[in-house]
């Protein structure tokens, strides 16, 4: 039942925190959308509209909009929509005002550089002891979950009790969640999908063909699920909607943040100059490094994503890195 998470608590006041706010609403839960920019704020209570990452789409006056962080620490149940490298820092700004036991629902997706953490490890190691976590992934547009397009995701909780609330308080007719306790298969799924949407995009902007992005989309799940399984989570997570869901449309579509800007470097165009233009995060440009990081201190073979972190990062050429990927040894299909 939901007579304990009647108010949703949204952080984030970009383009995936305001869809997941309007997701709340239509789920039936009053809603406190949080932002760290003031002037987003306040064009949502002027405007209801966030003019600046979710042009368009209508909010309506219901959906509380507040700068202050308390607003959402006091709700039943709070969601964490920030970019993933600033999610430890903002949970750690929320955590002096989270009443004891309100569970956080990460919607964030990606790995921490540096310290090559899960985001549920960075949240935990900063949110007040014992918060219950769950995730929540999957193929998510934000513009289209605004617009109440039907969508699916997995909600991931290792506390089937708590996972059960969530997904009736989250839940409507357009937003349908899907519960598992595998909570590293769903972030890992998350989380490196970003990266291989990167390459994708790069075979795009290389007019490298649909053979080639469907061999991408193919072997990166096997990429992502190697690497799941060195952490702990299950294989068949990665053939749901956090896994294949998330990664078969994030490939496919330069709606996709990381595939468009895959397809700008397949292009030509230089990292920087991309990612001027944009006030949006292309998480895979980050986690690319700590993905490439945290495979190397688990021994996990992950080509495509080293491939994608030489050309961010370590500043190869595209067609060189394409072509040391072409050039590895034939080998027996395996997962």
């Amino acid at each position: 039942m939901t007579e304990d998470v009647r108010r949703v608590g949204v952080v984030g006041g970009g383009a995936w925190g305001t869809a997941m706010a309007l997701a709340a609403l239509r789920a039936g839960r009053e809603t406190v959308l949080w932002a760290r920019e003031p002037a987003v704020v306040e064009a949502i209570r002027r405007d209801r509209e966030n003019r600046d990452y979710l042009p368009g789409v209508p909010l309506p006056a219901e959906l509380e909009a507040t700068a202050d962080p308390a607003g959402p620490a006091g709700c039943d149940a709070v969601l964490l929509v920030t970019p993933a490298q600033h999610l430890r820092s903002v949970a750690a700004r929320l955590a002096p005002h989270l009443k004891p036991g309100t569970p956080a629902v990460i919607c964030a997706k990606g790995i921490e550089i540096g310290t090559r953490a899960l985001m549920t490890e960075a949240v935990a190691a900063v949110l007040p002891p014992g918060t219950p976590l769950a995730v929540l992934s999957g193929p998510t547009f934000a513009a289209e979950v605004a617009r109440g397009l039907p969508t699916a995701v997995t909600l991931a909780c290792a506390d089937a009790a708590l996972g059960a609330r969530l997904l009736e308080a989250l839940g409507s007719l357009t937003f349908r969640p899907y519960l598992t306790d595998d909570v590293i298969g769903a972030q890992v799924g998350g989380a490196v999908k970003n990266v291989l949407a990167i390459a994708c995009g790069v075979v795009v902007g290389r007019r490298l063909g649909d053979n080639a992005r469907a061999a991408l989309i193919t072997r990166g799940l096997a990429e992502i699920t190697r690497l799941a399984v060195a952490l702990g989570g299950r294989p068949e997570t990665l053939m749901g909607l956090s896994g294949l869901g998330d990664l078969t449309l994030t490939c496919s579509s330069l709606q996709s943040r990381n595939m468009s800007l895959g397809a700008a470097l397949g292009e030509g165009r230089a990292l920087d100059d991309v990612l001027g233009e944009r006030r949006s995060v292309a998480e895979g440009v980050y986690t690319a490094r700590a993905v490439v990081a945290l495979a190397g201190q688990l021994g996990v073979d992950m080509p495509i994503c080293r491939a994608v972190d030489a050309i961010l990062t370590g500043g190869a050429g595209v067609d060189e890195t394409i072509r040391g990927l072409l050039s590895r040894p034939f080998r027996e299909e395996e997962g």
